[in-house]
């Protein structure tokens, strides 16, 4: 019986890992269009209603583990949350609260699923309980952050085609907001809805600076912030902005050039280990294996 409740509190807790990554790989081109319907002007539709979802049992769990989880994570894993949340460019059913919530809902299920395997109450079900509770609780952030990850990757890709876009607008004489709006709409990727969401934040009275600031804190780029910097001071200082762009076009070349080399150089140590653990074994019997097999039938021949 043990083993049924394990099984179904394993396939408890894979239904919501199922769901997270359903949710981070939910459509990125839903993303952007939303942030270009901001630029637009046409503003984002009112959101679907959530009666269907508050309907179901995760989300109805979800709610009620929140509320207790806040309760026990301290501001500074919530800011950490909403900012993972900001660099995985919010995966459209997911919130800082929802995420709470699954926390929560995971270490109950990991609770449970340790107890079950550990066989109940006991010094060894107390530990495994402990020790799975713990690992399912922080199975979110884990996820949060791949996302985050993969998304940062994606944003470096389509940043120099971005850049020399950008570049190409603002010295046919388009003007810099107008320019970003053009790229915006033409890129391809999370480039294309940061640019979306940067352009709206400026729309809507933002300035420019703090707009790139935001840019800068939701993209953890060296490449980016660089050109967040240079963009900003450009524009209090009163620098004409295509030079600026040329010079920041030209740096990126450089850096993904270096960084290319930089790859091109690791290549020689990260070979070197499946050459010795695979290739020069069986190079070695190839080699060695007939020698070897002479020299101890001689020996064999000369003990008799």
């Amino acid at each position: 019986m043990g083993i049924v409740y394990a099984g179904a509190g394993l396939i408890a807790v894979a239904i919501l890992v199922a769901a997270f990554l359903l949710a981070r790989s939910s459509d990125d081109a839903q993303t952007v269009s939303k942030s270009l319907a901001l630029i637009n002007g046409g503003g984002v539709g009112a959101a679907p209603s959530t009666d269907s979802q508050a309907a179901s049992l995760v989300d109805r769990l979800l709610e009620l583990t929140a509320h207790t989880t806040r309760k026990l994570t301290t501001s500074s894993v919530i800011t950490r949350l909403a900012r993972n949340l900001d660099r995985a460019g919010h995966p459209v059913p997911w919130t800082v609260e929802r995420l709470l919530g699954a926390k929560g809902l995971c270490g109950i299920l990991g609770a449970m699923l340790g107890l079950m395997l550990g066989g109940g109450i006991s010094l060894q079900g107390v530990f495994c309980a402990l020790l799975l509770g713990a690992l399912l609780f922080f199975l979110p952030d884990l996820l949060l952050y791949n996302v985050a990850l993969h998304r940062q990757e994606q944003v470096m890709r389509g940043f120099a085609e971005m850049l020399d876009m950008l570049t190409i607008c603002v010295e046919a004489g388009q003007g810099f907001d107008a320019a970003l709006q053009e790229v915006a709409r033409n890129v391809q990727g999370p480039i294309a809805g940061e640019l979306a969401r940067m352009t709206a934040e400026i729309q809507i009275g933002t300035s420019r600076s703090e707009a790139f600031r935001g840019l800068g804190e939701r993209v953890s780029l060296a490449e980016v912030k660089s050109f967040v910097t240079a963009i900003a001071q450009a524009d209090k200082m009163g620098i004409p902005l295509a030079s600026v762009l040329r010079e920041q076009t030209n740096a990126m070349r450089l850096a993904r050039r270096q960084k290319a080399e930089a790859q091109a150089q690791k290549v020689t140590v990260k070979i070197l280990f499946p050459l010795i653990l695979c290739l020069f074994p069986a190079l070695m019997v190839v080699v060695i294996g007939p020698g070897a097999i002479r020299i101890f039938e001689m020996f064999s021949h000369a003990a008799h």
